[in-house]
C-alpha cells in the first residue's frame, strides 16, 4: 500500500467521552455512542480501495482493545501533548515509512459519504493538502503528501478558526490547498440532532451501528 489513511481515536469511558452530548445522554451512553461512531467510521475506511487503514488511537496500552475492534487496522499510539502535535507526529511518521500520501480523519462523522475520502487522495495527485472544513470551523480530515508540521502545530485547534488559519498559513509557506465538501461532527446535542434528522433520509445500511444505537430509544 502507498497510501495511509488513518483515523484518530480514543478508548470511550464514561465522563471522558463525548461529554458534550452529556445531557441529553448519560455519561455511559455517551461513551458507547462514540464506540458506534467509531464502528461506522471504521466501516467506512474499509470501502476505501488501496489504504492502509490505521488507527491513532489513545491512551497509550490500548492495543488490546482497538485489536479487538479493527484487528484488520494497523495500530499507531497518539504521540504529542496537544492535538496539532498529535495529529503531526501521526502523519509524519506515516510519510517517513514509505506512504506517498497520508490523510487523518476525525471518528465522529459516521454518515460522511465514502466518496470524500476516495477524493481526498486523488486531490493530493495535484494539490499539497488537502482539508475536509467542518460546519464548526475546523475539519474532519487533513491529508499531505510531505510532512507540513507548521499547519498542524501553529494553528489553534479546536476553535470556530481551524480551517481559515490553516488555509492561510498553508498560502503563506507557499503550499496549494485542495477543499473537500463540508461536513459535520458530532460533538454536540444540536449536532446530535442534525445526525438523527439525517439518518431518516439515509438508507438503513448507512451507519448501521450508530442508526442501531439511536433507534433503541436513546435520548
Amino acid at each position: 500500500m502507498t497510501n495511509a489513511l488513518l483515523v484518530v481515536a480514543k478508548r470511550p469511558a464514561p465522563g471522558q467521552t463525548k461529554t458534550r452530548l452529556s445531557p441529553p445522554l448519560l455519561p455511559m451512553e455517551s461513551a458507547v455512542l462514540y464506540e458506534q461512531f467509531l464502528r461506522d467510521t471504521l466501516a467506512l475506511m474499509r470501502q476505501v480501495p488501496g489504504v492502509q487503514p490505521i488507527i491513532a488511537y489513545l491512551p497509550e496500552g490500548e492495543e488490546a482493545y482497538f485489536c479487538g475492534l479493527a484487528p484488520d487496522f494497523a495500530l499507531l499510539p497518539q504521540q504529542g501533548e496537544d492535538l496539532g502535535a498529535r495529529l503531526d507526529n501521526a502523519l509524519t511518521h506515516c510519510l517517513n515509512s514509505g506512504f506517498h500520501k497520508a490523510v487523518i480523519m476525525d471518528s465522529d462523522s459516521p454518515t460522511l459519504p465514502v466518496a470524500y475520502l476516495v477524493e481526498a487522495f486523488v486531490a493530493l495527485d495535484t494539490a499539497d493538502v488537502v482539508l475536509g472544513p467542518c460546519d464548526d470551523g475546523g475539519y474532519y480530515l487533513i491529508g499531505l503528501k510531505r510532512p507540513a508540521p507548521r499547519l498542524l502545530r501553529e494553528v489553534r485547534m479546536s476553535t470556530p478558526t481551524v480551517i481559515q488559519e490553516t488555509r492561510q498559513l498553508a498560502a503563506a509557506t507557499g503550499l496549494t490547498v485542495a477543499q473537500l465538501p463540508r461536513w459535520y461532527d458530532v460533538d454536540t446535542a444540536a449536532e446530535l440532532g442534525r445526525l438523527r434528522q439525517e439518518l431518516i433520509t439515509l438508507p438503513a445500511d448507512r451507519a448501521p451501528y450508530t442508526r442501531r444505537f439511536l433507534e433503541n430509544g436513546h435520548r
